[in-house]
C-alpha cells in the first residue's frame, strides 16, 4: 500500500461556503479556529487569505455581539421607566416596552446609541433609521419627529443618550483630528472599539463608588471613539469656535430664544459671519430645514407643550408662540400633529400618551 502522504479533517464552519477551501491544498497541523469547536486539520501549507479574512469577521462580530448584549443587560436591569438619569454625568438610558405614534420633539446636541429595538427620526426632509447597534450624533438643537417601531415586553426599546461636552471635544482637537467624514443625516454602527468603552461605562454603575474616578476617562475616551469615527467631523465643526456648526448653533439658539418674533434671515447670517447664501446652505446642511421652517417647528412644538400643560384656547396660543392667524396656526397645527390644536391636547391627555414625549 502506498504511504499517505496528506490527509485533512474538516468540521464545517457556520457561515463559509465549501468554495472558501481548495481541498487540494495539503495543509499545516492541527488548529482550532475560533472558540466555537471548529477545526481545520491538515499538513502542509496554510489557510487561503480570503478564508483568514472571513474567519476573523466572524470572530469580530461575535465579540461585538457578546458586548451588546451584556449592554443591552447593564441597561435593562439599570433603566427605571422610560427615561433614566444615571448617576454617570450626561448618560441616559431610555427604555419602553411598546411601539409608540410619531413624536415630535426637539433634539438636543447628544449622541444617540440604539441598543435594541428600532426607530425612525424625521429631520426635515430627511429620515434615520435607526436598528440594534446604531448610533448617530445630533450636533444641533434640531426639531424632529421620532417613532420606535420594534419594542414589545420580552425586548424593549433600548438606548443610550449621551449628551456632548464641547469643552472636553475642544480639547481632544488639539492632539486628534477626525479620521472619516460622511453623510449628516445617516446612523452609523457601533464598532468593537466603542461597544467595549460603553460597556466598561455601564459596569460602572454596578460600582457606583468608581464613577467619580473613572467616569471621566471614559467619557473621555468615548468622545476620542466618535471623533475617530464617521460622524466625527460633525463633532469637530460643533467644538471649534470657528466651526460651521458652532456658527450655526449661534443662529439656532436665537430663533429658539425668540421663536415667537419675526426672525430676519440677513442678520441671522451676520450673527453666523456668513454670507447669506452660505448662511442657507450651511443651516439646511445642519438641520435639513430652512431657517423659517425651522422657526414654525419650534413654534408648533411649544404650542403642543402649551396645550397639554396648560389647556385653553387654541387662538390664544397661537398668537402666544407668534402666530398672526389662528386659522393658519389650526391649519398648520393639524398638518404637523394630524389632529387640531384642542382635539389633539384632549388625545394625548386621555391616553396617557403625552408621557410618551420623554423617551430618548
Amino acid at each position: 500500500m502506498a504511504p499517505v502522504t496528506s490527509a485533512f479533517f474538516c468540521v464545517v464552519i457556520p457561515g463559509l461556503l465549501l468554495g472558501d477551501l481548495d481541498w487540494r491544498q495539503p495543509t499545516c497541523f492541527a488548529r482550532r479556529i475560533l472558540a466555537s469547536s471548529c477545526l481545520i486539520l491538515s499538513t502542509g501549507c496554510a489557510a487561503p487569505r480570503h478564508l483568514v479574512a472571513r474567519l476573523a469577521w466572524i470572530g469580530n462580530a461575535e465579540t461585538m455581539n457578546e458586548a451588546l448584549q451584556e449592554l443591552i443587560a447593564l441597561a435593562s436591569r439599570h433603566a427605571r421607566g422610560r427615561r433614566t438619569k444615571t448617576a454617570i454625568p450626561r448618560v441616559t438610558i431610555g427604555r419602553s416596552e411598546v411601539p409608540t405614534p410619531p413624536l415630535p420633539e426637539l433634539c438636543q446636541p447628544t449622541t444617540l446609541f440604539v441598543l435594541q429595538g428600532t426607530k425612525t427620526v424625521l429631520i426635515g426632509d430627511r429620515t434615520l433609521a435607526y436598528g440594534a447597534g446604531s448610533y448617530f450624533v445630533y450636533a444641533v438643537e434640531t426639531p424632529a419627529t421620532s417613532q420606535l417601531l420594534e419594542a414589545s415586553v420580552a425586548q424593549p426599546y433600548l438606548a443610550i443618550a449621551f449628551s456632548l461636552d464641547t469643552e472636553l471635544i475642544a480639547g481632544l482637537l488639539i492632539d486628534h483630528k477626525p479620521a472619516i467624514d460622511c453623510d449628516s443625516f445617516v446612523t452609523n454602527q457601533l464598532d468593537d472599539l466603542l461597544l467595549d468603552a460603553w460597556r466598561r461605562m455601564l459596569r460602572l454603575l454596578d460600582k457606583p463608588a468608581e464613577i467619580p474616578v473613572l467616569a471621566p476617562m471614559l467619557e473621555r475616551e468615548i468622545a476620542f471613539r466618535l471623533l475617530q469615527g464617521p460622524q466625527g467631523e460633525k463633532l469637530r465643526q460643533l467644538a471649534r469656535a470657528d466651526g460651521r456648526l458652532s456658527q450655526i448653533r449661534r443662529a439656532t439658539a436665537w430663533i429658539r430664544a425668540h421663536y415667537n418674533e419675526p426672525i430676519d434671515v440677513t442678520q441671522l447670517a451676520e450673527l453666523s459671519h456668513m454670507s447669506n447664501a452660505a448662511f442657507h446652505r450651511h443651516f439646511k446642511a445642519a438641520t435639513a430645514m430652512s431657517p423659517i421652517q425651522y422657526q414654525k417647528q419650534l413654534r408648533l412644538l411649544e404650542a403642543r407643550h402649551l396645550l397639554i400643560a396648560q389647556p385653553g384656547s387654541a387662538a390664544h396660543i397661537a398668537f402666544t408662540v407668534g402666530y398672526e392667524s389662528a386659522s393658519q396656526f389650526s391649519r398648520e397645527y393639524a398638518r404637523q400633529f394630524g389632529l387640531p390644536p384642542a382635539r389633539d391636547a384632549a388625545r394625548l391627555l386621555a391616553r396617557g400618551e403625552a408621557a410618551t414625549l420623554e423617551i430618548d
